[in-house]
C-alpha cells in the first residue's frame, strides 16, 4: 500500500486515488520523463529530466554543472511527478471536458549517489528505462563522462497515485438536451520506425533491442 501523509492525501476527487503500490510502479515504468520540482533562491522551479526505477528507489540524473541537481541533493525536499495522458474526454458542456490520465507524485529528499559502484548501477537503471538493451550494445561510460554526470536517488516511501479512466460526467440537464457529441478520444504513445543515423557505415542493420521496442 502507498503511504498516507498530509502531502499524499488528495484534497479533491478522493475517489480517484489509487492506494495499491503496484499502480505507482506501473506509472513510473511506463513513463519516460518526470518533472523534478525544487525551490531555488526562494522561487519554485520545475525541470523535466530522465529517470529510472529499481524497486522502491527512483534514480534521477543530470550534469554535475546543473545547479538544480546540486540544490536537489542538498537535503532539500523535492517533488517528482510523472503523468500519462490516456484520453481527451469530450462532454456535452465545455465546463465538463476533462482528461483520462494516470499520475504519480513522489515527495522526499533526493540523495547524491557518490559510491562509484552504486552510481554506475544508477546509470544502468536510467539507461535501461529510457533505451533498454543499450547498456550492453553501446560503448561503456568512460571516466570523464562518469565524472561529469550526477546521479540522485529518491526513496518511494511517500507517494500518491491518481487516475481517471471513464467517460463524460455530464449534468442531467445536458443529458436530457442531448445537444452535443460526448465521448473519449484515446491518446497513445507509440514508437515509430527507427531512423538510422546518416553517418553509420554501410552494412549496419537496426539491432533487435531498437526494432523490438513496444
Amino acid at each position: 500500500m502507498l503511504s498516507t501523509t498530509p502531502r499524499t492525501t488528495l484534497g479533491r476527487k478522493k475517489h480517484r486515488a489509487v492506494t495499491d503500490r503496484s499502480a505507482l510502479y506501473d506509472v513510473l515504468d511506463e513513463g519516460l520523463i518526470c518533472h523534478l520540482g525544487i525551490v531555488r533562491d526562494g522561487a519554485p522551479i520545475v525541470l523535466p529530466t530522465g529517470y529510472g526505477r529499481d524497486g522502491d528507489t527512483l534514480y534521477l540524473h543530470g550534469s554535475t554543472g546543473a545547479s538544480s541537481l546540486r540544490m536537489a541533493s542538498s537535503d532539500l525536499d523535492v517533488c517528482v511527478t510523472v503523468t500519462l495522458l490516456d484520453g481527451i474526454v469530450y462532454s456535452r458542456s465545455v465546463n465538463n471536458h476533462s482528461m483520462n490520465y494516470r499520475s504519480a507524485v513522489i515527495f522526499g529528499s533526493a540523495k547524491p549517489v557518490v559510491d562509484a559502484e552504486a552510481k554506475m548501477h544508477g546509470l544502468k537503471v536510467l539507461t535501461d528505462h529510457l533505451a533498454p538493451g543499450s547498456w550492453e550494445h553501446a560503448r561503456e561510460v568512460n571516466a570523464k563522462e562518469f565524472a561529469a554526470v550526477s546521479v540522485l536517488s529518491l526513496d518511494l516511501a511517500e507517494a500518491s497515485v491518481k487516475m481517471r479512466a471513464e467517460g463524460p460526467d455530464d449534468e442531467p440537464e445536458d443529458l436530457d438536451a442531448d445537444a452535443a457529441w460526448a465521448g473519449v478520444l484515446p491518446v497513445r504513445t507509440v514508437f515509430g520506425a527507427p531512423e538510422p543515423s546518416t553517418d553509420l557505415s554501410p552494412g549496419w542493420t537496426t539491432p533487435p533491442h531498437v526494432t523490438g521496442r513496444e
